[in-house]
């Protein structure tokens, strides 16, 4: 506690900021050799399962956030640093040893597939942002627990916000399929 309080002392009192991100993708392998439609190869395929159902592609991320802060003289404490991240990894099939029509139903497909991807992605994004500017905007409080308190309280609510904007952005394109993320079986 010491050590933070000294750091305080040297920073400057306007409140600093930070969201940093990393995305990483990984892929898995579909031997389409065999000449059979590609949907029931990229099923057995896949790696990703959830609730019993198969899906192509998945975003997963999460969002970590860490705070900094000063004891006004009146004994107040408020937010004077943050820094936030968003660590996301995209898995993706990968096409090997394809026929020309399985490689060019593919490449459709895996476009779309990415797009809507990659729209989990820009939802986990804006959920990093919104959590480090709520973070931002938290209260001052009267003790330091209570400003961990409720920092985290709000960080905790955005995140469940953004959780439940990516269910609504799975049913509205019916999990890609409106934005062209579908093989006929």
């Amino acid at each position: 506690m010491k050590r933070l309080v000294w750091l305080c002392l040297f920073c400057c009192q306007a409140l600093q900021a930070q969201v940093s991100e990393k995305l990483e993708h990984t892929y898995y392998d579909v031997d389409a050799s065999e000449h059979t439609l590609l949907y029931p190869l990229l099923d057995r395929a896949s790696p990703i399962r959830h609730d019993g159902k198969v899906f192509h592609g998945y975003t997963d991320w999460r969002v970590n956030w860490r705070f900094w802060w000063w004891e006004e003289p009146d004994g107040r404490y408020r937010i004077t640093r943050t820094e936030t991240t968003l660590h996301a990894n995209i898995t993706l099939p990968r096409l090997l040893a394809a026929s020309t029509a399985h490689q060019q139903h593919f490449a459709a497909y895996i476009s779309a597939l990415q797009q809507h991807e990659n729209g989990h992605y820009q939802i986990a994004l804006a959920a990093a942002r919104a959590v480090d500017q709520h973070l931002q905007l938290t209260a001052e409080q009267p003790s330091c627990p209570r400003l961990q308190e409720q920092a985290n309280r709000q960080a905790n609510s955005v995140l469940q916000q953004y959780v439940e904007q990516e269910q609504r952005y799975d049913r509205d394109t019916e999990y890609g399929k409106t934005q062209g993320a579908w093989l006929r079986h």
